[in-house]
């Protein structure tokens, strides 16, 4: 794409040349040569693109707008050729502000990359390229720098801006251990990051890559619209040459050569499709392609994993007996583990503001549970037969689907019983709801989870079916199976979710949950916020409508003028006019593919 100083200089000439001829004809001199002078840069430069466009195998409209500047001027209406002349150059400063208008979100994100970090060394800090840092790295971010790599924060606290990569308004608040991703900036004081990744390997690095591939797509609809160019050509052509032909009269040709010129073809479809990648990167959904956003525009079924997707990923305490002491020395001592029983106990006591002990002589059995002292109690935490040795059990059929019984002992006896689930998202079933007012009509869950907890997920969101125990390979089968009922649409988050996010019509990776299918995926969800998903789609839709709107009304004005035209009641010079606001009047329809 051109700069737009360029273009603008390009404009400059056929305006220049409508000017000066104005002057000369209010001196009463003929303003002729003013009005060639100004048609013919624009003609050369628009011959030498045509001859470029040839060598690389294109084809396009411009050639109707070079013959009727060159009819023009070789049929004594230099005024014609001139107006065509400015509507051309117009035309495309237009189509590139446009452009450029709508890739506003996306140019933003590639501005905000970093270049340089700071990197703890021998005391000190040292200010290194990106390129440089490596995993295990300790980087100073400091107050509003934007963060080069993914890492974990090692201080005690930080708050971060994420607006640029999810849209979240408000800084979030970190602590130590948590998960970074990089492209966040600092809105809080200097903290450290512990690299996880290398700059490439980054977060942000993904998602400048898929902006850039974005930005440079076509979807099937613009190839589409350039088949459709060439059927215009022809009919422009043959209105053009049989209104010459039965009448004698050139200028009647003429007028259908301007009016014709540029198509809507040409400018509509782009600018509408990428409205809509920009309008979705700020609903924090980076789709890759404008040839996703057409598909996702066609979606009917969505086949969507379980966990991490439509569930927290993480089991959460739902529900215990016994007194709330047990709670807080169960999570005093597991605060010494890393499985995610123990980290969900953990957080759930802090989250009842339960003042936690340091655990001393711990000791884990793999597969059973932890035991060791906190103030000065033997504490046990773990299974149930482990820990108490009977069967306290809850009574038959009151357990959740999915659910796990971990039971707490204190110096030997049986204090408490803790339940833990892997509970819905709350914003999952109101998701799905809007999905199907977006024109989703079959939704199907597909898990590697058991049967029991499966049939409860699908229950609870509404699914159309829900399959247990599936395989990568099962995933991609059911998808291939469920084309049947039109497009489809994959939304996951995890590794084993990638042969499926690859093999649908549309693949979604749920960012925010891990980034390890991102690169199967066809878009990111970058904000933890499945509400995004529907916004989406109904960006996608609008903005497909919008781009068919354009055309249709473009050609069909402009074929309606054309016919006027070879009739004989519109001069060369009205009919360039008309086109002219025809064009600009498709550019700013396909613009409104920027908002909701």
């Amino acid at each position: 794409m051109k700069p737009l100083a360029d273009r603008r200089a390009l404009v400059a000439c056929p305006l220049l040349g409508l000017l000066a001829g104005g002057l000369l004809w209010g001196w009463g001199a003929p303003p002729e040569i003013a009005f060639a002078m100004g048609t013919l840069p624009v003609l050369v430069l628009l011959i030498a693109e045509m001859i470029r466009s040839l060598r690389a195998g294109a084809f396009g409209l411009d050639l109707i707008a070079a013959l009727a500047m060159a009819a023009g001027l070789a049929m004594d209406e230099p005024l014609a050729a001139n107006i065509v002349a400015l509507m051309y150059a117009g035309g495309q400063y237009l189509e590139d502000y446009a452009h450029r208008r709508a890739g506003a979100e996306m140019t933003a994100l590639l501005a905000r990359q970093p270049r340089t970090a700071l990197r703890h060394e021998n005391g000190g800090l040292t200010e290194i390229p990106i390129e440089r840092i490596a995993v295990g790295d300790l980087l100073l971010i400091r107050r509003g720098a934007v963060l080069p790599v993914d890492g974990t924060l090692a201080s005690p606290l930080a708050l971060l801006d994420t607006a640029a990569l999810t849209g979240e308004p408000m800084p979030v608040r970190h602590a130590p251990g948590d998960t970074l991703l990089s492209g966040c900036a600092n809105a809080g004081d200097a903290f450290d990051l512990r690299a996880t990744t290398d700059a490439a390997a980054s977060t942000y690095a993904g998602i400048v890559r898929m902006v850039r591939a974005a930005a440079d797509s076509r979807a099937p609809m613009a190839r589409l619209a350039d088949q459709w160019s060439v059927g215009f050509l022809a009919m422009t052509l043959a209105l053009a040459g049989g209104a010459w032909a039965w009448t004698g009269e050139a200028g009647r040709a003429l007028a259908v050569l301007v009016i014709a010129t540029p198509c809507p073809l040409i400018l509509g479809v782009p600018v509408a499709l990428l409205a809509g990648l920009s309008r979705t990167a700020k609903l924090g959904v980076l789709v890759k392609s404008a040839a996703v956003l057409e598909a996702m525009a066609r979606i009917r079924v969505l086949v969507l994993d379980k966990t991490g997707t439509i569930t927290a990923g993480t089991p959460a305490l739902i529900g215990m007996t016994g007194p709330e002491e047990a709670l807080r020395l169960a999570a005093s001592l597991d605060q010494a583990s890393e499985h995610p029983i123990a980290r969900a106990l953990v957080a759930a006591a802090k989250a009842r503001g339960l003042v936690l002990s340091v655990p001393q002589e711990v000791r884990e059995t793999p597969g059973e549970g932890l035991e060791g002292l906190v103030e000065g109690r033997r504490v046990m935490v773990g299974g149930v037969n482990w820990v108490t040795g009977t069967p306290c059990l809850p009574p038959p059929g009151s357990l959740p689907h999915g659910a796990m019984r971990c039971a707490v002992a204190l110096d030997g006896a049986p204090a408490a019983m803790l339940i833990f689930a892997d509970q819905l998202r709350p914003d999952a079933v109101g998701t799905i709801a809007l999905l199907r007012r977006e024109g989703i009509h079959r939704i199907i869950l597909a898990s590697g989870d058991a049967d029991a907890p499966v049939r409860a997920a699908g229950d609870a969101i509404g699914a159309d079916s829900a399959h247990a125990r599936q395989s990568p390979a099962g995933k991609v089968a059911l998808i291939q199976a469920a084309r049947a009922n039109g497009p489809v649409l994959m939304l996951g988050d995890g590794l084993n979710d990638a042969p499926a996010l690859a093999a649908a019509d549309v693949g979604i990776a749920v960012a925010a949950r891990g980034a390890a299918a991102a690169e199967a995926a066809d878009a990111v969800l970058l904000v933890d916020d499945l509400g995004r998903l529907a916004a989406t789609l109904r960006a996608a839709r609008r903005a497909r409508a919008i781009a068919l709107q354009s055309v249709t009304i473009g050609i069909g004005l402009s074929t309606l003028g054309m016919i006027v035209a070879a009739f004989g009641y519109l001069s060369p010079v009205q009919g360039a006019l008309i086109q002219e606001a025809i064009d600009v009047a498709v550019i700013l329809n396909a613009l409104r593919a920027l908002t909701d």
